[in-house]
C-alpha cells in the first residue's frame, strides 16, 4: 500500500497532466491554424529561443547575467501563467490540511513544474542543435560556456517555477483586524462597495472598478498577460527597426513577424477578456438603478489603446524627428500601419464570428502583416 506522501506526489502529477491535456485540447484549433499559417515563423522563433543564453559568454559579465536572468524568467513564465490549472484554488485549500512533509511538498511541486519545463527544454535543445550545426565564428571559442549558460537558465527557471508553485500552496499571513471606535473588530470596506471618488468621473470610476482592477485581483492573469504582450510588441518593434548589434544575427523579418504576432494577440486577448467580463457582469448589474451599456461599449473600444500605443511607437521610429532609419520604405510602413489598424478594428468590431472564424481572422491578420513587414527594408 502506498504511503500518503507517495500518493500525494502521484496525485499532483496526474492532476497536472490532466490540466495540461485539457489546456492543449482547448488550444487545439488555435495551434492548428498557427502551425498551418505561421510554420516558418514558429520554426524561426524556436531556433532563436536559446540565442540569448548562447550569446551571453561573448558579452560583458553584467550583460551576460541580464540575459541569463531573462531566460530564467522565460522558462518559469509558463508555470506562472498556468498555475491555476496546475493547482486550482479548491485543491490548494484542501491540500493544506493534509499531513504532507515539507520536503515531500517540494518534490511534488518540482515534479509538476518539470512537466511544463520539459517541453521547453526540448525546444532549447533543438535551438542549440541548430546553432551548433551552423557553427558560427562567434560561437566556436565559447561553445562550452554557451551550453553551460543555457543549461543554467533552464535549471534556474525550473527552480523558480517550483518556488512559485510552493508559494501558492503555503497559507497567507492573516491580516490584523481593525478596531472600530467601539472596540469591536471591523473589516475595511471593499473597494467595489465604496462611493465613487469625486476626483474621478463616474464612468472612469466604474470602468476602473469593473474592468481594470479585476485584471489584477486574485488569480487573474489578464493584467500580467496584457502587460507581457504589450512589452513583447514594443520590444519586437524596437529591435525590428533599430537593429542593434546584439540581435544582428536574427533576420529583421523574424522581428517583424514577432511584432505582428504580439500586436494582434494583444488586441485579441484584451477583447476576449473584456467580453468575458461583460458576460459575468450582466446578471449582476441588471438590478442596478443605472444603465451600463455605454460603459460596456466604451470598455470594448478601450481594448484598442494598447495596440494603438504599439503602432504609435512604430510610427515614431519610422517617421520620427530623424526622418526614419535609412533603408526603410515609408510607403510599406504606411501600408503596415493601415493593415494593423484595420485588423484591430475587425477583431473588436466583428463580434458575431464563430470561434474558428475569429481564429482565422487573427491568423490571417498576422500572416498579412508579416508579409507586408518583410518588404519594409530595401
Amino acid at each position: 500500500m502506498k504511503t500518503l506522501p507517495t500518493s500525494y506526489l502521484s496525485f499532483r502529477r496526474r492532476m497536472a497532466r490532466a490540466a495540461l491535456v485539457q489546456f492543449v485540447a482547448s488550444m487545439a484549433r488555435s495551434l492548428e491554424l498557427v502551425l498551418l499559417a505561421c510554420a516558418p515563423v514558429v520554426l524561426g522563433l524556436v531556433a532563436c529561443i536559446a540565442l540569448p543564453s548562447l550569446l551571453a559568454p561573448t558579452l560583458p559579465w553584467f550583460e551576460a547575467i541580464g540575459l541569463v536572468a531573462a531566460q530564467t524568467l522565460l522558462v518559469a513564465a509558463p508555470v506562472w501563467l498556468l498555475r491555476q490549472r496546475l493547482h486550482p484554488a479548491d485543491v490548494v485549500r484542501w491540500s493544506r490540511t493534509l499531513p504532507v512533509a515539507p520536503h515531500q511538498q517540494w518534490r511534488a511541486e518540482a515534479a509538476v513544474a518539470g512537466l511544463v519545463v520539459a517541453p521547453l527544454a526540448l525546444a532549447y535543445a533543438l535551438s542549440c542543435a541548430i546553432w551548433l550545426y551552423q557553427w558560427p565564428d562567434w560561437l566556436r571559442p565559447v561553445a562550452l560556456w554557451a551550453l553551460g549558460a543555457t543549461v543554467a537558465s533552464l535549471l534556474l527557471g525550473w527552480a523558480l517555477a517550483t518556488v512559485l508553485l510552493m508559494r501558492r500552496v503555503q497559507p497567507g499571513r492573516p491580516a490584523a483586524p481593525r478596531q472600530s471606535v467601539h472596540g469591536a473588530e471591523a473589516e475595511p470596506a471593499a473597494a467595489h462597495y465604496r462611493a465613487p471618488s469625486r476626483a474621478l468621473p463616474s464612468a472612469l470610476y466604474y470602468w476602473r472598478q469593473l474592468f481594470w482592477l479585476p485584471c489584477w485581483r486574485g488569480d487573474s492573469v489578464v493584467g500580467i498577460q496584457q502587460t507581457a504582450l504589450l512589452a513583447g510588441a514594443l520590444l519586437s518593434i524596437v529591435l525590428w527597426l533599430w537593429r542593434p548589434p546584439l540581435v544582428a544575427l536574427v533576420p529583421p523579418a523574424l522581428w517583424g513577424a514577432s511584432a505582428a504576432l504580439m500586436l494582434i494577440l494583444l488586441t485579441d486577448r484584451g477583447d476576449k477578456a473584456v467580453a468575458e467580463q461583460i458576460a459575468r457582469l450582466r446578471p449582476a448589474v441588471a438590478t442596478w438603478p443605472l444603465s451600463l451599456e455605454r460603459l460596456f461599449r466604451s470598455a470594448i473600444v478601450l481594448t484598442l489603446l494598447p495596440g494603438l500605443l504599439a503602432m504609435a511607437c512604430f510610427a515614431a521610429l519610422v517617421f520620427g524627428v530623424d526622418h526614419g532609419h535609412a533603408g526603410i520604405r515609408p510607403t510599406v510602413a504606411m501600408v503596415w500601419l493601415g493593415g494593423a489598424g484595420v485588423a484591430q478594428l475587425a477583431i473588436v468590431g466583428l463580434r458575431r464570428l464563430t470561434v474558428r472564424g475569429r481564429v482565422g481572422l487573427v491568423m490571417g491578420a498576422i500572416v498579412i502583416l508579416t508579409a507586408i513587414g518583410s518588404e519594409l527594408w530595401n
